[in-house]
């Protein structure tokens, strides 16, 4: 594998060559979690059958595309993102003929379908390592993970003092057939979540036909999990610094964001444009800089990264200006959509983020003021809706769902929660499967209840609860995103024309239109920017000025 690869351009949009227009560059791509959405067995854990029979909901909703978290064959030690065979639908989730059947209904819809893929690392149930492991030493596939011998004098030692982002060492000693000691194998996850070793062929290989197995079925991309993580640095060597996790996301390590990944997602790429219909790849990528992670979206490479940037930032209006210039800055050059998102699977919901206060980082373990945090919330969809770009939602946040921040010890699942000096093992708080009505035993979720408990009250956030009632915060998203769809000046774009604002505003237009977003916790006067298209919170005009309320955005058309 390159591991050192020529520099990313960095001029201006017409130095580098645009990708080509599709239906990625503006589109509203809804995260489904699969066990936490519906439930269509009545077993408790949410299914594909429970996903397909609510697709209806989504397309009234108006987004363009689904993303489904794993639902491979998997032993479940990290909620699927352990994968066993990457072929195969895990039983609890359903079989292959329900994949079909959803990726058809959904296509009859109108939506598309990106499915999650894990290339960083498999399950320990993976058919490769669980050979590698009984055939021992010297066995050809361990050549595709990454075992090596122990330091020390009888090789008691991890290889290197590489740390799991789950807590501990990111090595397991293995036990050989004859019941020794016997060499270590890398996990950055889970010890259940070998590494693959990207710099062996059968690999690359492997995941190409991956790529096109479900490229097949129809799928219209892939959402690459750890998509900074398949190369390593040459040699393994020591970072040299412990409690590494508060280094992730701050320096290119040498287990994260080598520039040999991009050589592998070159490959991907013209497979993908072998295919009709735009399919498409998003890159999960935790990088230093908005500038790296658009490396990830070079025009030969993928074609959208998430924005962890954005999703971090504070509820602030210098801090949302600056992420949003650097953003849009950085992917200019490369010719790529900037994406939005607020929340997802692994971060605490941005109802509850920003009902706390700030620097708390993306993992709560306070409800803090629910009130203030809807009020927040709302108004940054807005703010995230008026953007240039694709923007993502995760389930739920249309209903204004909190986290769960009360769940007991003994009903907590993930697997970060039971490993010390880890991530705070805090995600189950956002997996909480969503309520659908108001009444039952789990809200709509299915007929046998559900994988995690729902809170009381769960039900007056319910699709039903909120459908029709005006102000509700289901209704906001239908509003905004039907808004967005139908005014040209919203939608794709690279830039946006900042206008003059009191301190703590943010005011900035697109052809047509104006987006006016008040982060202070006050009202402000300001004049009327044309006719309120859309607003986060009630608004009245007063002849030629408007208060705008407190943690309020406001659309225009103008």
């Amino acid at each position: 594998m390159t591991q050192h690869l020529a520099a990313p351009s960095t001029g201006t949009s017409g130095d580098a060559p645009a990708h080509q227009t599709g239906w990625w560059q503006d589109a509203v791509i809804y995260q489904v979690y699969p066990r936490s959405f519906a439930d269509g067995n009545g077993d408790g854990m949410g299914d594909l059958a429970g996903v397909r029979d609510r697709l209806p909901y989504l397309k009234e909703l108006g987004v363009d595309a689904v993303w489904l978290s794993p639902f491979y064959a998997s032993p479940q030690a990290d909620a699927g993102y352990d994968v066993a065979d990457y072929r195969a639908v895990d039983p609890v989730f359903g079989t292959l003929l329900d994949a079909d059947a959803l990726i058809r209904d959904a296509h009859d819809l109108g939506l598309r379908i990106i499915v999650d893929l894990v290339p960083n690392h498999s399950s320990d149930q993976h058919e490769w390592f669980r050979r590698a492991l009984a055939e021992g030493p010297g066995s050809a596939l361990r050549e595709r993970y990454h075992f090596r011998p122990g330091k020390g004098a009888d090789g008691e030692l991890p290889p290197n003092d590489w740390e799991s982002v789950f807590g501990g060492p990111a090595w397991t000693r293995t036990t050989d057939p004859d019941g020794t000691p016997g060499d270590w194998y890398l996990h950055l996850f889970a010890p259940e979540q070998p590494d693959f070793n990207w710099e062996h062929p059968a690999v690359a290989d492997e995941f190409r036909s991956i790529l096109r197995f479900w490229l097949d079925m129809g799928v219209d991309g892939f959402r690459v999990d750890v998509a900074h993580g398949l190369v390593k640095a040459a040699g393994l060597p020591d970072l040299g610094s412990h409690d590494q996790l508060k280094l992730l996301g701050n320096d290119v390590m040498p287990f994260f964001d080598q520039d040999g990944v991009h050589e592998i997602y070159r490959s991907w790429r013209t497979i993908l444009d072998e295919y009709p219909g735009d399919r498409i790849a998003v890159a999960e990528a935790w990088t230093p800089t908005v500038e790296r992670t658009a490396n990830y979206v070079r025009p030969d490479e993928m074609h959208q990264a998430f924005n962890f940037q954005y999703l971090s930032t504070a509820w602030d209006a210098a801090e949302l200006r600056k992420v949003i210039d650097t953003s849009l800055d950085a992917m200019r050059p490369v010719g790529a959509p900037t994406t939005w998102v607020l929340s997802n699977h692994d971060v605490t919901r941005h109802t509850t983020r920003f009902a706390n206060p700030p620097g708390l980082g993306t993992q709560i373990r306070e409800a803090g003021d629910r009130e203030l945090g809807l009020r927040r919330a709302r108004a940054a969809t807005l703010l995230m809706l008026a953007l240039p770009g694709s923007a993502y939602v995760y389930q739920g946040e249309e209903l204004g769902l909190p986290d769960v921040t009360d769940l007991p010890d003994e009903v907590r699942q993930d697997p970060s929660f039971f490993r010390a000096e880890g991530q705070d093992g805090f995600r189950d708080g956002c997996r909480v499967p969503i309520p659908w009505t108001r009444d039952g035993s789990s809200y709509g979720f299915g007929d046998g209840g559900s994988w995690l408990p729902q809170p009381d009250g769960w039900g007056e956030l319910s699709v039903q609860a909120q459908t029709g009632e005006a102000g509700s915060t289901l209704e906001l998203y239908r509003s905004a995103i039907a808004a967005r769809r139908a005014h040209p000046g919203l939608g794709a774009g690279t830039a946006v024309e900042w206008l003059g604002a009191p301190e703590g505003l943010l005011i900035f237009a697109r052809p047509g239109f104006v987006c006016t977003v008040n982060t202070t916790g006050r009202p402000v006067r300001i004049p009327v920017r044309g006719t309120v298209l859309v607003s986060s919170s009630p608004v009245v005009t007063d002849g030629a000025e408007i208060e705008l309320p407190a943690d309020t955005t406001v659309w225009w058309t103008v």
